[in-house]
């Protein structure tokens, strides 16, 4: 097999890590998963993609919020023996669980907070990437070259101003509380697990002395490596402060911490052990997305949390 020419390899990662960003805005098209057969549980899950699991088999109808019949949700209610109602969406923020989701092709994926009522038990949810313009970081840290930081020279704090990425997950806070107060309202008997985002990127470089990252497996100059895993580390803390503040009035919450047994199992390792696909996935799943590994590893520990 011809080897492929630097340059058109670039452009292959170039397309492979917009189509990331275009996963996380929902405009790539495949998914969706419905229900489980009936149990004793009645499950709810709400989310977006890293919920959802963009092309990995088997797709579901309607395509267009990329859903999965083999996403975590699916396979923990098969576990569990629960009725799932599956309404996670590619590209979903907060503002979807009360408001109606376009999608392409459609139709439309109707108000997650729909999937809920008096006789919910379980209910997972999975958000807040999107509220912090994952797709927006995705296109703009993107670095055709392993030098500079084009990442930090784009939303790194300056002399007059803060760290923008800094400030959307101070922003999307409240909206997570209130997407928490109102899962809470609409299915008052649930259980709620907020689940975490799982490692991108590795903890330290591969080998020692080495940079960081893996360019351009993830197309991410290694100087915004550490500056990146920085910013998911701080996304999942500030999940976790919400859910700690929901749990002070509603002791029926938790948070589901994907992100520490996620380590080692990132974007950068060999196939056989990563949960998350780089650029160009070597497994049916989204660029930067989880894969069905890294569905089944998820599975197994929210399963763990609702189980106890």
């Amino acid at each position: 097999m011809p080897r492929s020419s630097p340059s058109r390899g670039g452009r292959g990662r170039r397309r492979a890590w917009a189509l990331a960003a275009c996963v996380s805005v929902g405009l790539a098209g495949t998914g969706l998963v419905g229900s489980a057969g009936a149990g004793t549980l009645t499950y709810a899950a709400l989310g977006d993609s890293y919920t959802s699991g963009p092309f990995i088999p088997v797709q579901q109808q309607p395509y267009g919020c990329l859903r999965s019949d083999h996403n975590y949700p699916s396979l923990v209610a098969a576990d569990l023996g629960a009725q799932l109602t599956d309404v996670s969406c590619a590209g979903a923020t907060t503002d979807h669980m009360t408001q109606s989701q376009g999608v392409t092709p459609g139709p439309a994926n109707p108000p997650q907070f729909s999937a809920l009522n008096a006789t919910t038990q379980i209910v997972t949810i999975g958000i807040g990437g999107n509220d912090i313009h994952f797709s927006s970081i995705a296109n703009n840290c993107y670095s055709a070259t392993p030098t500079g930081h084009p990442c930090q020279d784009k939303y790194g704090a300056t002399a007059t101003s803060g760290d923008i990425i800094d400030q959307w997950i101070q922003a999307a806070a409240p909206k997570v509380a209130q997407a928490l107060q109102g899962i809470h309202t609409q299915a008052p008997s649930a259980r709620l697990y907020v689940v975490g985002y799982p490692a991108i990127f590795p903890e330290q470089p591969l080998v020692s002395g080495a940079p960081e990252g893996c360019w351009p497996s993830l197309p991410v100059a290694p100087e915004d490596v550490p500056y990146l895993r920085a910013k998911e580390k701080a996304l999942n803390a500030m999940l976790a402060s919400q859910v700690a503040a929901s749990a002070a009035t509603y002791p029926n919450t938790f948070f589901v911490d994907t992100y520490t047994p996620s380590i080692g199992h990132d974007a950068c390792q060999p196939p056989v052990v990563r949960w998350v696909e780089p650029a160009v996935p070597a497994s049916p799943a989204a660029p930067v997305h989880p894969n069905l590994f890294g569905m089944e590893a998820m599975a197994g520990i929210v399963k763990t949390a609702i189980t106890g």
